[in-house]
């Protein structure tokens, strides 16, 4: 089916970047996988390309797009390569929008110019030990001073992607007790300097998949934070999160649908040249079914994918809709992924081989920015259950 989401400018971008891809990433990205994370300096030729600049306005360095596009096809591109920018997604995906939308003029001039050239790179530190998706359950504090000029902020945070090059964190933080009736009431958002004293970086996490991407544990010791790193009004960031969450559940769908059509690509490439039994794999009937029956569902991961990217640029996407595109796109990404793997037999375990890769790498895609089970009760509220 014809799709109506890129034009001649996407495909032009999509040039480049597979290119830059092929010459600059495929070569080195099994040292990556090894180390556990990207080189610092690599998003600085991120930032030469372009990638983090594209939805910034001009006056600060930037393209002055307003659209996901763009992020799409680089989606689309590294899970074709078997490859991964490491924690640069947060930067943009994550980071950005909350600048865009918060940051007074004065914090723009100092915070988006930098952010465009990869000078500073942002995270965004929600979760805590033990309170998992339940936001409003944070304890990390920052107390306003008795002079008015900073925060003094204490706590930690885990699960941070990027936590490890991040040169700012947008931390969420109590400023102020829940009331009786509003457990989410007290929550503000700080961009915090991760070079002030008393911030650390503690374990970089050993994960199961997404292994390029640096993911820390952070601590905050007494942190001063000054009142003009408060982004937007205090003791309104859960308002903040959840205006953001739909942005953000959309990349997590558009990523595993382009994962899952990686997997069909890897798979096909891979059943065609394999002998079993005096016969490539691809002659047997089962693999034709099997490889089918995978099409037809990353088929329909593309168009809901699709439908929900156009709903993002035109500001019409809901928290519900956004919430059914993520639960889909994952739960089939995780349907093919698997059957693309058994097709592989005993080298789809291997890691030398991308599916297995992209298996580890899938699976957090029904955890993280909400878990399956929490899209289904949004998708329920939003339907009067």
């Amino acid at each position: 089916m014809r799709r109506t989401v890129f034009n001649e400018d996407h495909e032009a971008f999509r040039e480049t970047l597979r290119a830059f891809i092929e010459a600059e990433v495929v070569p080195v990205h099994d040292a990556w996988f090894a180390a556990g994370q990207v080189p610092r300096e690599f998003y600085r030729r991120l930032a030469g390309l372009g990638l983090f600049g594209i939805n910034v306005p001009e006056e600060y360095g930037g393209a002055g797009l307003d659209s996901h596009t763009f992020e799409a096809v680089q989606y689309e591109e590294t899970a074709r390569a078997g490859v991964s920018f490491g924690g640069s997604g947060v930067h943009v995906l994550l980071g950005l929008p909350y600048l865009k939308s918060l940051a007074t003029d004065e914090q723009k001039r100092r915070f988006l110019p930098r952010f465009v050239t990869g000078e500073d790179m942002w995270a965004i530190a929600m979760t805590e030990p033990g309170t998992g998706s339940d936001l409003a359950g944070m304890r990390s504090t920052a107390r306003l001073s008795e002079d008015g000029t900073h925060y003094v902020l204490n706590g930690a945070k885990t699960f941070i992607t990027g936590g490890v090059h991040a040169d700012r964190v947008i931390v969420c933080a109590r400023t102020a007790a829940p009331t009786s009736g509003d457990r989410r009431h007290g929550i503000s958002l700080l961009a915090v300097d991760t070079r002030s004293e008393g911030y650390s970086v503690g374990r970089k996490l050993d994960k199961l998949g997404l292994r390029t991407s640096d993911t820390a544990e952070l601590a905050f010791t007494d942190v001063k934070v000054p009142v003009e790193d408060l982004l937007g009004e205090e003791n309104r960031g859960f308002h903040y999160l959840g205006a953001n969450l739909p942005s953000e559940r959309w990349g997590i769908a558009f990523n595993a649908y382009a994962q899952a059509a990686a997997a069909v690509r890897f798979t096909q490439e891979y059943v065609r040249e394999r002998t079993v039994f005096g016969r490539t794999v691809a002659d047997f009937q089962n693999t034709k079914f099997e490889l089918a029956a995978c099409k037809a569902e990353v088929d329909a991961a593309q168009a809901v994918a699709d439908r929900a990217l156009e709903a993002l640029d035109a500001g019409e996407l809901t928290a519900a809709e956004a919430a059914g595109a993520k639960l889909f796109c994952t739960e089939a990404a995780h349907r093919v992924i698997d059957r693309c793997l058994q097709l592989h037999g005993g080298y789809g375990y291997m890691n030398e081989y991308p599916i297995a890769r992209l298996y580890a790498d899938n699976r957090v895609n029904r955890i993280y920015g909400g878990t399956s089970e929490v899209m289904k009760m949004i998708i329920a509220k939003d339907m009067g259950l």
